[in-house]
């Protein structure tokens, strides 16, 4: 049974509301992966988006990387996720203002929102934008699977 997803389901599932699992080669204690989570952005066949604190762990392991990873998951059954990994093709810094607002209302309920915007003001001006260009893909959709034993 072939679980992968179609581009279009793929592509569909990143651009909805999950919380993203960052990954990213940590060369210190023996080189395994960094792994956090964080919000990001993406629209279907674009480039992922995350914003870091520019001086934070896993924005100077992006930097000397070069890519990255993210994974999202639904974690209700069927369960689902998409998985990622590219090179970074961009970095901006400082993040527009509109990029910060555009993640709080992706997230958040609109007074929410404004409230997280008021309150992380001054640590915001410490973030970077970096983007993701994806190049591999992996991805698995349970729902076929699982319709199997609602018999």
């Amino acid at each position: 049974m072939d679980l992968r997803m179609s581009v279009e389901e793929r592509d569909e599932f990143l651009a909805g509301l999950h919380v993203g699992i960052l990954g990213v080669n940590d060369p210190r204690n023996g080189g395994g992966p960094l792994l956090v989570p964080l919000w990001y952005s993406y629209r279907p066949g674009g480039l992922v988006s995350i914003e870091t604190g520019r001086q934070a762990l896993k924005a100077r392991l992006v930097r000397d990387a070069g890519r990255f990873s993210l994974c999202v998951q639904d974690e209700s059954a069927p369960y689902r996720y998409v998985s990622v990994e590219g090179p970074v093709v961009g970095v901006e810094d400082p993040v527009p203002p509109a990029e910060h607002e555009a993640l709080a209302h992706r997230y958040l309920d609109a007074d929410a929102a404004t409230a997280y915007l008021a309150a992380n003001r001054e640590q915001l001006v410490d973030d970077i934008l970096i983007r993701m260009r994806p190049e591999r893909w992996r991805t698995a959709d349970f729902s076929a699977f699982a319709a199997e034993f609602d018999t």
